[in-house]
């Protein structure tokens, strides 16, 4: 038996820095981790689609580049194995970056393995036992393989496999017309292949207002993408071009030779022996946390995707905080305190704060609502990127910024300003009278606030 301070198990965002907390605290720390350190925004999340996007993106404007006047002097090519292997040196180096940081620390133990309890205070790795007083449980999740019928029988693909990919499908067939999903979708039409999203609800991105969904759809339908909605029959079977998409009864099969599934994520909590630490979950496998990040179990926290308090990389850090202010430094950090922000990555960017439209009307707000289409933003006249729009929420009676989004060019970095805001409790008056500097995108906020109307 080895003891320790504290045992970490998963080496994602939250995990490496909390062990640099024990370790500057001069208190041992053991972490564990069963494949890559730096979990899925490192390995196969962030860090790869996001460089993909950019390779794609760079294909894209170099394709558009007479609107700017420039004069290519060939036809724009796609060097798919150059492209991948570009990401994958991003993913390693960061990965490396933080085996080092780990290495590194005197008082903490990188345990390579897969740890399942035996009892509250007491994990296994292999032929190891070791023992702390204080568990914290940072273990991710994963892609979710739906049941479709036939899906067995054929070769697919998750993001997982997807950001390794050194070729361009011919034809990419994306099962799950949300936020994974859409960002392959465009990445590979603008690598070259022809692509299909299907999708079994309604509309793309159910999540969001039905104004953002139907502009996604229109922004990925005007570069080629084909999107099926309403899929309430998809099953797969062999064809003699890849593989056989069953979308819906009376519509034709969609014929791919790559499949994508992008239907969301579940958490690895299912072979950690959790019952025998006592562990409670709720019925999605998701560890049941309080406001302060703890399981049911004195002693235990659970920190990142595997809470379901949050499916990102930032809520995952934060969840990193949260524990250690309230564990170092004396603090009362709840996760009810933070205000959710989030991002879609196609091109041009979703960025999103607090609540949507839909949301507050729901929670029986007195909603005022303000929209301003990027046609009408100079920057983004000046850059061409003139599709999507800006859209600001606020209750009538408090006066309070209940949410924002902008889908549009630097949508992703724009939002901070309203997300900033709202974090510091300001009432939209405030926003208002701010002085924003010009040109920019964010210059607006104040100007789509004076536009609010009742809705």
């Amino acid at each position: 038996m080895k003891n320790f301070d504290a045992i970490i198990i998963g080496a994602g965002q939250a995990g490496p820095p909390l062990a640099g907390r024990f370790n500057d605290a001069g208190k041992t720390v053991a972490i564990i981790e069963r494949k890559h350190v730096g979990g899925t925004c490192v390995n196969t999340g962030c860090k790869p689609t996001k460089t993909l996007v950019a390779s794609a993106y760079a294909a894209h404007l170099a394709r558009r580049s007479r609107d700017y006047g420039i004069v290519l002097d060939s036809p724009v090519k796609v060097d798919m194995p150059a492209v991948m292997r570009r990401s994958h040196k991003v993913t390693l180096d960061s990965r490396q970056s933080n085996e080092s940081w780990l290495d590194g620390m005197p008082n903490c133990t990188l345990i390579r393995g897969h740890a399942r309890f035996e009892a509250k205070n007491t994990v296994r790795v292999g032929d190891e036992r070791l023992t702390a007083p204080q568990i914290f449980l940072n273990v991710g999740g994963r892609a979710i393989i739906p049941d479709f019928p036939g899906i067995h029988d054929v070769p697919y693909m998750t993001n997982s496999d997807i950001v390794v990919l050194d070729r361009v499908p011919e034809h990419l067939v994306v099962i799950g017309g949300s936020y994974i999903g859409l960002e392959f979708a465009q990445m590979y039409r603008r690598f070259g292949a022809q692509v299909t999203v299907i999708e079994k609800g309604p509309r793309l991105v159910s999540r969001e207002d039905e104004d953002i969904s139907e502009a996604i759809r229109s922004i990925l339908e005007a570069e080629g993408i084909t999107i099926r909605t309403g899929a309430d029959d998809i099953r797969f079977r062999k064809h003699g071009d890849g593989v056989a998409v069953h979308v819906s009864a009376g519509t034709p099969d969609v014929i791919g030779s790559d499949i994508l599934l992008a239907v969301g994520r579940r958490p690895n909590t299912d072979d950690l022996d959790l019952d025998k630490a006592g562990i409670e979950t709720d019925d999605r496998g998701h560890i049941k946390v309080d406001d302060y990040l703890s399981t049911n179990v004195p002693g235990i926290w659970a920190l990142g995707d595997c809470n379901g308090k949050g499916a990102f990389t930032h809520t995952a850090y934060n969840d990193f905080e949260i524990a250690a202010a309230n564990l170092f430094d004396g603090e009362e950090r709840k996760v009810s305190d933070r205000v959710l922000g989030y991002a879609l990555y196609i091109d041009p960017p979703l960025g999103r704060v607090g609540m949507s439209e839909t949301q507050a009307r729901k929670a029986g707000r007195k909603v005022l609502v303000g929209t301003r289409p990027m046609e009408r933003v100079g920057r983004a006249v000046e850059k061409g990127e003139t599709q999507g729009f800006m859209k600001i929420v606020a209750d009538a009676d408090t006066r309070e910024i209940l949410g924002a989004a902008i889908l549009g060019t630097g949508g992703d970095e724009s939002i901070h300003g309203v997300l900033d805001m709202m974090n510091a409790g300001a009432t939209y008056d405030q926003l208002r009278w701010a002085v924003p500097i010009h040109p920019t995108v964010s210059e607006l906020w104040p100007t789509v606030i004076l536009g609010m109307q009742p809705a």
